[in-house]
């Protein structure tokens, strides 16, 4: 069983694979928790450094902070399992958060506004206002009404040249108001006419591209 656990650790931090050294702050590990249940789902591994090397951990009592992180800091509270490995007489603690139904989790942040983050290969990014209505929008059991109107059409013509645009420019380039701009962004997001991708610099919007 140490071979399974020395492979994972081989592979790297990923989209569903964090390395944690320690946990000495539950707000913080509470991040990477939420942006797990958020995405994909995923690995922590807890007594593993960045860079791949076993320190194991300290003591049981990160066992308990991660609890306090998933029941304390995470709304609504992040499901998770643990299991103890032994490798080389330390103890590393792998950790396993499903992808949530119940999405979007937030976080509590050190000054106490609750945040959502996605995962998006090794890092943890803070989601946009666009991104939790569109999570919102998903939930409602009746659809979408899209009036296809003038800032509709003016989008779609400029991403057909320009290939990318972000909230921002899109707000700057027509005067709209920022929550107007989120309604069209997420309405045609959600009737398949345009995409979001999001990288540690921000969010970008593009036409939908055609499956191969």
């Amino acid at each position: 069983m140490n071979f399974y656990i020395k492979k994972l650790i081989e592979a790297g931090e990923n989209q569903q694979l964090d390395f944690k050294f320690e946990i000495n702050d539950s707000r913080k590990i509470a991040r990477t928790l939420v942006a797990f249940s958020n995405t994909d789902g995923g690995t922590i591994l807890i007594g593993v450094k960045d860079n791949g090397r076993i320190a194991g951990i300290r003591s049981d009592e990160e066992y308990y902070m991660l609890e306090a992180a998933a029941q304390m800091y995470c709304n609504p509270p992040v499901n998770f399992s643990a299991k103890q490995w032994e490798i080389d007489n330390k103890i590393i603690l792998e950790v396993t958060v499903p992808k949530s139904s119940t999405i979007p989790h937030f976080a509590k942040s050190e000054d106490n506004k609750w945040l959502a983050y996605i995962r998006k290969n090794d890092e943890n990014i803070l989601a946009n206002s666009v991104l939790i209505k569109l999570w919102r929008r998903s939930k409602r059991k009746y659809g979408t009404f899209l009036t296809y109107r003038e800032y509709e059409k003016w989008l779609l013509n400029y991403l057909n040249g320009n290939k990318t645009i972000t909230a921002s420019q899109f707000c700057k380039l027509t005067g709209l108001s920022r929550h107007r701009v989120e309604i069209i962004l997420v309405n045609l997001i959600i009737m398949g006419a345009i995409e979001m991708d999001f990288f540690e610099s921000g969010f970008i919007y593009r036409l939908t591209q055609p499956q191969p």
